[in-house]
């Protein structure tokens, strides 16, 4: 007997938990119907999002008997447990690559799945593209003849590498990288030419994470499938996109772009030496034409809903929830021995490693005494004050949710301590013998009620918690994307007021300027102790080459300056913007002020890529982008969000707002100088060369 839906619930309200909720959206035969995750307020936004149930308990989930699967999404260290106990729990589980760690945990998974009569399916989600079925069915057809190699390619930029967070579970360990990369390109060589023999591994292109060892961002594998040569290529730096999987045939060869689904088949022909490859690069052209207008049209027929990587998803699920409803075999693409393999692959490259250096250790084993707290330690401002702190003979408590993280060389002055920023008695557990605070936090919130209930809030309920633990300073950092710098005829400094009314601006702006309204009326009715930092376009060793307050990026070689570019940029060095924010807490005359960090102006946008090209070697393709066309673009957005997507949460800068991200307005650095004695740098060329060339932009 057959069930007309089938229930469903996330496991790990994360990032990728939306795209599983909106590919669910539209995949026949399933309701998504609660989310589970240890962060109450992570389930709960989730679950308000979606109109789901929430759970904050897994036992509790299973008890409830309100799903009949799960999607399990979770850190890949806890896959394993999970897919048992649900398994056990009588719940069918997809599951997130990497499906475990190891061959052995996924045949611990493989076979509770077969004991308890319940779908185990590996969420290999690439193979849920059109276009790769269509090229597993030209194979299979002998279009492409005798198949006599493949290669495929992740060449795509991993920013954390160079500018963290460096807490996540995928930089934890050096072999972490190619467990959560590696199963989209060993499940594609697995379901086309079955179990790969793995025969070689190198490994290049080292960086060097803070407080710990190095980790590689290029990975090349050798392996054979029967008499099938497979070449896998990993690349992390900063590199142009492609992630292809290219089939090598007798008859012919098929390139599949699998970040955007297009699929390319090349073809020898019978014509004579002149007209060959005129002919050939024609058959060529009109398959790119064709595939550009069908990924062109599926974006505008959606209203930008179907990108290749969710509609990959929506594949998977469809074959998933399609055997669920039918009482048939699930796909082997995604089905238990399929996973297996690609396990047993990636043990036997993780074998090939090399053995690891230790990590840095603490000068002393001490515990740390902290008398400073820093919420958002862990960020690129963040990281820099602690290390600042800390040489300043000073001991830090970091809000993280990692027990490991930047700091571990230094160990025995930084202690990392959890704490919900929404939680009262955690905070003031975070607030005990604690002196300053700072607080560098922000939530991303795509509507004005969300900045205010996870920004604002928050916020004033950090100063709060603060303020009843007595603390001598509380520094705030915000923006100086909350000035209007639309008019370059104004030079803005501390004494620049906000617009009354920001409603026309960007909710980034906006709620940055928000919580320093409400922070200010703290300070004067109940003495908080504030200070205020407001950093500009900071840079530096651990900071992006993408940095989306220059202009807007399309991959690692392409960016669009807002406005011409040729204006000057209020740009900082992270070391001087750390310096400044401990000058805050030292000096009293700081207290009740606010402080724009803009060092002396020196380059424009097109400057510093002009200077990237020259100490680094990599020409961006740099354009001018044209505000008032943006802001025309964002409004046409705007109304397809409004009126056809009914986001009623949807808002509209305005053209000065727009015009304020390409910063016409030059600052004045005066008063940031005389009161916290601040002497950021001056030299252009020490500038360049700590901005740029020291600074690990390309990873390499």
């Amino acid at each position: 007997m057959t069930q007309s839906k089938i229930r469903t619930a996330i496991i790990g309200a994360g990032y990728i938990a939306d795209w599983h909720a909106e590919a669910l959206k539209v995949t026949p035969g399933v309701e998504l119907v609660a989310v589970c995750d240890l962060s109450k307020s992570s389930a709960a936004a989730f679950a308000e999002a979606y109109g789901v149930t929430p759970f904050h308990n897994l036992d509790e989930l299973i008890a409830a008997g309100i799903c009949d699967a799960v999607h399990i999404l979770t850190p890949p260290d806890s896959h394993a447990y999970i897919a048992e106990k649900c398994l056990t729990g009588g719940l069918d589980c997809l599951v997130e690559k990497p499906v475990a760690l190891s061959h052995q945990e996924t045949q611990r998974i493989v076979q509770v799945a077969e004991d308890c009569g319940q779908t185990f399916a590996a969420g290999h989600n690439f193979m849920g593209l059109p276009g790769y079925e269509r090229l597993k069915a030209f194979k299979k057809a002998g279009k492409l003849g005798r198949v006599t190699s493949a290669e495929i390619n992740w060449h795509f930029p991993l920013s954390p590498l160079r500018s963290g967070p460096f807490g996540l579970w995928l930089l934890r360990d050096p072999k972490n990288l190619l467990l959560e990369l590696a199963p989209h390109l060993f499940a594609f060589a697995v379901d086309l030419f079955g179990p790969l023999e793995i025969e070689y591994l190198s490994l290049g292109k080292p960086i060097e994470l803070p407080a710990d060892t190095n980790r590689p961002q290029s990975w090349r594998i050798l392996a054979r499938a029967g008499d099938v040569d497979v070449t896998l290529n990993l690349s992390l730096v900063e590199t142009m996109d492609d992630r292809s999987l290219t089939v090598r045939g007798t008859t012919a060869q098929a390139r599949l772009n699998y970040a955007h689904d297009t699929l390319v088949v090349e073809s020898e022909n019978a014509s004579d030496i002149v007209l060959n490859p005129l002919r050939k690069q024609v058959g060529l052209a009109a398959q790119n034409l064709r595939e550009g207008v069908v990924n062109a049209a599926r974006q505008i027929t959606s209203l930008n809903r179907k990108s290749a990587y969710g509609v990959s998803f929506q594949g998977a699920f469809r074959a998933f929830y399609g055997a669920l409803n039918e009482n048939t075999k699930l796909d082997e693409r995604f089905a238990g021995p399929a996973a297996l393999h690609v396990m047993k692959a990636i043990d036997d490259t993780l074998a090939l490693m090399p053995p690891q250096d230790e990590k840095p250790k603490p000068a002393t084993k001490k515990s740390p005494k902290p008398s400073v707290l820093v919420i958002g330690g862990t960020g690129f401002i963040g990281r820099a004050l602690t290390r600042c702190l800390v040489a300043r003979g000073l001991d830090v408590r970091v809000l993280s949710r990692g027990k490991t993280g930047p700091f571990d060389d230094i160990a025995d002055h930084v202690e990392l301590y959890s704490a919900s920023l929404t939680d009262s008695d955690a905070l003031a557990g975070a607030m005990q013998g604690i002196k300053a605070v700072y607080h560098l936090g922000k939530s991303l919130d795509s509507t004005w009620e969300d900045c205010l209930k996870n920004d604002v809030d928050v916020t004033v309920g950090v100063a709060k918690a603060a303020m009843n633990a007595g603390v001598n300073r509380f520094v705030y950092t915000g923006t100086i994307a909350s000035y209007d710098m639309s008019d370059p005829t104004i030079t803005i400094s501390e004494t620049t007021g906000f617009a009354d009314d920001m409603t026309d601006r960007n909710l980034y702006a906006r709620s940055k300027a928000r919580c320093e309204e409400k922070l200010l009326e703290m300070h004067k009715a109940l003495g908080l102790p504030l200070v205020i930092a407001r950093p500009g376009i900071v840079v530096g060793k651990g900071g992006p080459l993408q940095h989306w307050g220059i202009g807007r990026w399309h991959g690692a070689g392409a960016v669009r300056i807002w406005g011409s570019g040729s204006n000057v940029l209020p740009f900082v060095l992270i070391d001087d913007v750390a310096e400044a924010l401990v000058s805050m807490m030292e000096n009293q005359n700081a207290v009740g002020q606010s402080f724009n960090l803009v060092a002396d102006q020196m380059m424009s946008a097109r400057d510093y890529f002009a200077a990237i090209h020259k100490q680094l070697g990599a020409k961006i393709d740099v354009s001018s982008g044209n505000l008032t066309a943006f802001w025309m673009a964002d409004a046409v957005k705007y109304l397809l969000k409004r009126y056809a997507l009914r986001r009623h949460g949807a808002i509209r800068p305005s053209l000065a707002d727009w015009k304020s991200r390409a910063h016409l307005s030059p600052f004045d650095n005066a008063h940031t100088k005389q009161v916290l004695n601040w002497q950021p740098e001056t030299s252009k060329a020490e500038f360049i060369r700590r901005a740029i060339k020291e600074a690990d932009l390309l990873g390499f």
